[in-house]
C-alpha cells in the first residue's frame, strides 16, 4: 500500500464505523482512516481534500443512510473532475443483499466491488493487494 493512500468510511452506523477503523487499523498500524456518519460531510471531505492532489483513497460507502444514501453520494460524486475520481476508489459496504442493489452498484463505473458488512481484515487485505498490483500492471 503506497503511503499516501487512506481509508475513508463513509456510514450513519457509528459502531460500523468503528469496527471498520479496528480492522484496517490492525493490518495498517499507521492508516489514515476518516469515518463520517453524515454523508454529505464526507462528500465535501471527499470534494475538498482529494483536489489538486496526488493523495489516494479507498472508500467504504453505505447505502441505506438517511439525508444522502449511497447512490445520491454517487451521483454527485460523478460530477468531480475524472483525475479527482480516479484517485478516490469506492467500495459499496452494504448490509443489503439485494441483489438489485449488488447490479447497480455494478453498473456504477465509479464503483469498483460491492461488499458485505461487516467488513473483515482479510477483505481489507485483498483489497490493498489488488490496488497494488494493478499500479504495478
Amino acid at each position: 500500500m503506497d503511503k499516501n493512500t487512506r481509508f475513508i468510511v463513509i456510514d450513519d452506523d457509528a459502531l460500523n464505523n468503528k469496527i471498520c477503523r479496528a480492522c484496517i487499523e490492525k493490518l495498517f498500524k499507521e492508516a489514515h482512516v476518516t469515518t463520517f456518519t453524515d454523508p454529505h460531510a464526507g462528500y465535501q471531505h471527499v470534494s475538498t481534500e482529494y483536489a489538486g492532489n496526488d493523495m489516494e483513497a479507498i472508500l467504504f460507502l453505505d447505502i441505506n443512510m438517511p439525508v444522502m444514501n449511497g447512490w445520491e453520494f454517487l451521483e454527485k460524486f460523478e460530477v468531480l473532475a475524472e483525475e479527482h475520481k480516479n484517485r478516490i476508489k469506492i467500495y459499496i459496504l452494504s448490509s443489503s443483499v439485494d441483489k438489485r442493489d449488488m447490479e447497480r452498484a455494478q453498473a456504477n463505473k465509479n464503483v469498483v466491488y460491492y461488499l458485505i458488512k461487516p467488513l473483515t481484515k482479510e477483505t481489507i487485505a485483498l483489497i490493498t493487494y489488488a490496488q497494488k498490483k494493478k499500479k504495478s500492471e
